[in-house]
């Protein structure tokens, strides 16, 4: 058994196809074809049902997937300390982070982090909490930035968590058109934050929804359940980059962490009310693992960046001064 097979295996894995696994590990489709019949030969199980345009896993490859996942994952981990001998002049780390901050405190981060560190690559992977904790459990990530409170008991017990921030959510509507909340000649005072918005004006305006598997959306929903509010929906299932623009051309408001809301002149923000509407952001990464020096930097960095974004005077401050 060898690298190059596990990563024959793992690839057609993914992609359910030798010939796309094999074009995107730059192989000849018969070359891989070799590598995983030796390595089902050496191992003595078939680890694929082959059909016309169509592979899946046998019981002996959803056995040995995760496995192999490790396999990779320790051998890369090695390669990234072997190279880091040299200090941080190369090597790579691998960074997942929720879609709202990756469009917020990962941009601020990476663009430091390139004139610090030019010669380390950073890969992102943009999902969701509970898949971004499922990477870090099977070795895929080196660092990710999650909502905390979504971590389940057995992630607990591998996974370390820092907490980077806390922030507050806000509802964002169009700069251009009414006050949907009717603020306007009433509110505060000319250059201050506008008032918090309660759960139950909230729920009597249309919405901008997230995709149900949004954590975003997860919290906003326990929170409506929990006063026994139903939300009125403009429109649902959407992306943060439609949302935001949606919000803008007046077709709803939307619910968003008050980092994605600042600097953007198009919308007007406001805080929601209530202690329930604030979010703790951690950086997790494997207990068992010790952390590369590539990964220990951008880590810092992150910690660094928060620490700026959410001072006192900050833009992000201001907006939710009031809440």
């Amino acid at each position: 058994m060898n690298l190059e097979q596990l990563r024959g295996f793992a690839e057609i894995a993914q992609t359910g196809h030798f010939t796309r696994a094999a074009e995107r590990l730059h192989l000849a489709q018969p070359s891989l074809s070799r590598q995983i019949s030796s390595l089902e030969h050496e191992l003595g199980v078939e680890l694929f049902h082959r059909a016309r345009g169509n592979v899946t896993l046998t019981a002996a490859g959803e056995r040995l997937l995760p496995i192999a996942r490790r396999m990779l994952s320790d051998a890369e981990a090695a390669r990234g300390e072997m190279a880091e001998l040299a200090g941080l002049r190369r090597g790579r780390v691998r960074l997942g982070a929720t879609p709202t901050v990756c469009t917020s405190l990962v941009a601020e981060v990476l663009a430091e982090f390139r004139v610090r560190y030019p010669g380390i690559d950073v890969e992102i992977l943009e999902r969701g909490s509970r898949s971004l904790i499922a990477a870090l459990m099977e070795g895929s990530l080196d660092l990710a930035l999650i909502v905390t409170s979504v971590s389940s008991g057995a992630a607990r017990a591998v996974l370390e968590h820092e907490p980077i921030l806390s922030e507050r959510l806000v509802v964002v509507s169009s700069a251009a058109a009414p006050d949907p909340f009717g603020r306007e000649g009433s509110g505060s005072p000319a250059g201050s934050a506008p008032r918090p918005i309660e759960l139950r004006e909230l729920a009597e305006v249309p919405q901008v929804l997230f995709a149900e598997n949004y954590d975003l959306r997860v919290a906003v929903d326990t929170a409506f359940a929990a006063e026994g509010l139903v939300p009125t929906v403009a429109v649902g299932g959407v992306e943060m980059d439609s949302a935001l623009s949606f919000a803008e051309r007046g077709i709803g408001v939307a619910v968003v962490p008050a980092m994605v809301a600042v600097d953007r002149p198009q919308l007007r923000a406001a805080p929601l009310a209530g202690d329930a509407m604030i979010r703790t952001i951690s950086a997790a990464r494997r207990s068992d693992m010790a952390p590369t020096h590539a990964s220990a930097a951008l880590q810092a960095l992150v910690r660094e960046t928060a620490d700026r974004l959410t001072e006192p005077g900050s833009a992000m401050a201001k907006l939710v001064e009031r809440a």
